[in-house]
């Protein structure tokens, strides 16, 4: 580098590391260390690396960028307002502030330019390899010799306690496994935690640790070497049949004369005294704040302006492409457009009364009848797929040689599964879906919440949902799993009761655009309800709906979902026959009935009529808003037994016979 430039980078890099340190002293709250360290990093990345464009942040062929050490956010906002991102210095100076756009951790639905929402660590690490996925599987599918559609890499920075938490290990491991070489993470070693040095908690060789994961590792020792850190990234970007981890040795807080290296400079403001020291250092006057001089502002501004050249030069290959390959073309328009193509629902499976079936079963029956149809649809199981009915029978299996496969197999990594299909979704051209039984789901709950906080569409497939799988016993069999998942907001829980309303449910989840689904289904065998004698199963978009309704004015109403809903439509006709109207409601989904108008809702659950029961082999908790005070519910508030299923549910009250005894004792 000249002098010249050496000196505008030099002096570039200090903005960014007085800007953090300003914006964390302003909100008396924040980690100003970190981006004071990794600015050098920052600013190898977002001036020479990474291919973006301020002006338009969705540009498909992009490089993704993931803070997963989300606490250093100061990072990525000063970047993005630099580089000419719709984020400006007001919002730098609002950092943490109430309905602002730069939240105390990145929020992708706030902030352009803000790829995924991190800060419980190891998510961010996690979701690049759902990324990495979608990139590998787009270019798969779409390009073709002279049209590399979609090349683009997935950077990410990760920290100390990215590594320590599990999922980084499990979504490691995956990594490696795939060999995805489109992954470049910079790993911030700067041995600080909150509490003190790493070595409190953590001494093992990261660096050899990652090549046992098949990873390709470099070292730099100083993390502020432009040129060290150029190179690794350029020979990472050459590696592609591994993951690429750079260990760069970094000192939290640097230019802070009296904190750097302490783990005070981790999580607490450096103080206006010590932030007068870091600007003078950096040679800043101390008593001005939030001070960008001109010169960096336009040298960052031109860096931010290369991405238009670049994106007009994809949007010219694609126009080439469209006439080469315009089924393909019309294909990835459709996907990008968030739509579902025509005639799609006309292939959902219908089911005829007869033998039993488990809803598990029929989702399959219904994932194989119409993956054809939505290419963009993939996805697995956390080493379950027999158990979960998940497998594309026509499809190959997603692999290191096989990126075009739709059948991901996540091994036990359920951490890391939720983590992925979170990435997976996020790149804005996959509907992914993950399966497990019910009762993992606890393993997934970070990556769920995450996932409801976005409004992102994976799809959750969750089986075995009850007590009634049997003899695997208390450690299988979900208890409080249905309420703890309805408790997340802007999740959508469905527990159909029989195969069509699987089929249905499906559909549901697939027209949901804005936020994850879970499709809760059964292990054992559920009678098919002939549809030509109830109330048809494509109102389980409603979340509810009356399935069978009495002759006259209902004396009770019995709710249920899933395998219970068989329970009280055999109920109603034994009260029927002791001269007592029910109602029997099927309701699948609380969230999808709570949407609902009052008119629908007063319609299905009239508030004249108080004897209400409600039935599911789950928590009762929750349950009350739809009984009233006058109602019950038979629920399980109690862990399950190691016996066979039918036993079980007739043990803890869930026949018939207990059903109208509970409607009787209401009746008086």
């Amino acid at each position: 580098m000249d002098t010249k430039t050496d000196t505008i980078e030099q002096q570039a890099i200090n903005t960014v590391r007085v800007l953090a340190a300003d914006a964390v002293q302003k909100a008396n709250s924040g980690h100003p260390g970190t981006p004071m360290a990794l600015a050098p990093m920052g600013h190898v990345l977002w001036t020479d690396k990474m291919n973006y464009n301020p002006k338009s942040p969705q540009w498909a062929n992009r490089d993704r960028f993931i803070l997963s050490a989300g606490h250093a956010c100061m990072l990525q906002y000063s970047f993005l307002y630099l580089t000419g991102y719709d984020l400006s210095m007001d919002d730098i100076k609002d950092f943490r502030q109430l309905d602002s756009k730069t939240p105390g951790h990145p929020e992708s639905h706030l902030t352009e330019g803000i790829e995924v929402t991190t800060g419980p660590l190891g998510q961010g690490f996690a979701n690049g390899v759902g990324f990495a996925i979608a990139q590998k599987y787009m270019a798969a599918r779409f390009n073709k010799p002279d049209f590399d559609l979609f090349d683009y890499h997935i950077y990410a920075i990760c920290s100390d306690g990215d590594l320590m938490e599990g999922v980084a290990s499990e979504a490691a491991s995956a990594a490696g496994h795939l060999k995805l070489g489109n992954m470049i993470y910079l790993y911030d070693d700067n041995s600080i935690t909150i509490e003190g040095d790493t070595d409190l908690a953590f001494d093992e060789n990261v660096n050899e640790r990652f090549r046992a994961y098949n990873w390709h590792v470099q070292q730099v020792a100083d993390g502020n070497d432009l040129q060290a850190i150029s190179e690794a990234i350029d020979k990472a970007k050459e590696e592609t049949d591994k993951p690429s981890l750079i260990s760069v040795r970094t000192k939290i807080g640097y230019g802070s004369p009296n904190k750097v290296d302490t783990a005070s400079a981790h999580g607490s403001p450096l103080g206006e005294d010590e932030v007068r020291l870091v600007k003078e250092k950096f040679g800043f006057d101390p008593d001005k704040n939030f001070v960008v001089p001109d010169e960096v502002l336009d040298f960052y501004h031109k860096a931010g302006a290369k991405g238009e050249q670049k994106e007009k030069e994809w949007n010219d290959l694609f126009a080439e492409y469209k006439e080469k390959y315009p089924d393909l073309a019309e294909e990835y328009e459709m996907v990008i457009s968030g739509n579902l193509p025509e005639g799609w629902k006309d292939k959902l499976p219908k089911f005829e009364p007869g033998d039993h079936m488990a809803t598990r079963k029929a989702s399959g029956k219904t994932l194989n009848a119409i993956a054809e149809y939505l290419p963009n649809l993939v996805g697995g199981s956390a080493d379950l797929a027999p158990s979960t009915s998940t497998l594309l029978e026509d499809y190959e299996s997603f692999t290191a040689n096989h990126p075009e496969g739709r059948n991901f197999h996540f091994g036990i990594r359920e951490h890391a599964m939720g983590s992925i299909l979170n990435g997976m979704a996020l790149s804005g051209y996959l509907i992914p879906y993950g399966a497990t039984f019910l009762i993992f789901s606890d393993y997934m709950r970070p990556p769920m919440r995450l996932a409801a906080i976005m409004g992102i569409r994976p799809i959750y497939v969750f089986t075995h949902d009850s007590i009634g799988l049997g003899e695997d016993g208390t450690t299988h069999q979900p208890v409080e799993q249905l309420v703890g998942l309805r408790s997340v907001p802007n999740m959508t829980v469905i527990r159909p009761a029989d195969a069509n309303e699987t089929a249905y449910a499906w559909q549901a989840a697939l027209e949901h655009r804005d936020g994850p689904v879970a499709i809760v289904l059964t292990r054992q065998g559920l009678p098919i309800i002939d549809q030509d004698k109830y109330t048809a199963a494509d109102n389980l978009s409603k979340g509810a709906y009356i399935l069978s309704d009495s002759d006259g004015d209902p004396d009770t109403i019995l709710i249920a979902t899933g395998s219970e809903v068989q329970l009280i439509l055999e109920a109603q006709s034994k009260l029927k026959d002791d001269d007592i109207n029910a109602r029997v409601v099927s309701m699948p989904s609380w969230e999808l009935f709570n949407s609902q108008d009052k008119e629908y809702k007063e319609k299905v659950l009239p508030k004249d009529v108080r004897k209400r029961v409600a039935v599911e082999a789950g928590s009762p908790l929750g349950w009350h808003q739809y009984v009233t005070d006058e109602g019950c519910v038979i629920g399980i508030d109690k862990f399950g037994e190691s016996a066979p299923g039918d036993e079980l549910m007739k043990e803890y009250g869930f026949s018939v016979e207990n059903v109208v005894k509970k409607v009787k004792d209401l009746l008086g």
